[in-house]
């Protein structure tokens, strides 16, 4: 679950039972936290919870200020970073590809080939107007099987179809914010959270 900005919201994710806790450092984001509220939502959460660093073409001086003060678990580049550039903090990331437009499964397993260092390709929807969150499902008949179970699937996913995007692709792990919020985007409600869980695990138990 991304986009947390409140240390109460982190902590009930973290005791309902997700598995990582995505804090975003792009100021183009209404759900940005800056490095101290995420030093505070870190030393909040209980031991085993994984916390994530999103960044959107964020220079390397400040991803690692970012990685110095806060020890992400996992890095996650949501812009136009290429593979290099990624890998070179010494961390596991995730990168992000925003499928839409004109984009084919072909181009999907090229982007796999082109980050191969990467934990996971993380599939949101392309959108004009913002790098991510922006609630909209994408064609998920692009994704290859074989990339399956090396993706995080993300973008408009909800309580309400989670568990059907789980049982139809099987993918790694799945990513969700807005789908979990209040009407505030940063702002999470908690029985969406509790909700949103649930269905994850109907969609394991089949």
């Amino acid at each position: 679950m991304c986009g947390f900005t409140r240390v109460a919201d982190a902590l009930f994710a973290a005791n309902a039972g997700v598995d990582a806790i995505g804090m975003i450092f792009y100021q183009g984001s209404p759900r940005a936290i800056g490095i101290e509220g995420a030093r505070e939502i870190s030393r909040a959460l209980p031991p085993f919870v994984s916390t994530v660093a999103l960044f959107v073409n964020e220079s390397a001086g400040n991803i690692a200020s970012v990685v110095d003060a806060v020890r992400p678990s996992i890095l996650q580049f949501h812009g136009d970073e290429n593979e290099n550039f990624c890998a070179q903090f010494g961390l596991p990331y995730l990168k992000a590809i925003r499928v839409g437009g004109e984009m084919t499964s072909g181009d999907l397993l090229k982007c796999e080939a082109a980050f191969h260092s990467a934990k996971a390709l993380l599939l949101d929807t392309l959108s004009t107007a913002a790098f991510g969150g922006t609630g909209t499902l994408f064609d998920w008949t692009l994704i290859p099987v074989s990339m399956r179970e090396r993706i995080v699937l993300s973008g408009g996913l909800t309580p309400e179809n989670v568990e059907g995007a789980i049982v139809q692709l099987r993918p790694w792990a799945i990513d969700v914010a807005s789908g979990i919020e209040t009407a505030v985007k940063g702002i999470k409600d908690h029985s969406r959270i509790t909700q949103f869980i649930e269905a994850v695990k109907n969609a394991d138990a089949q």
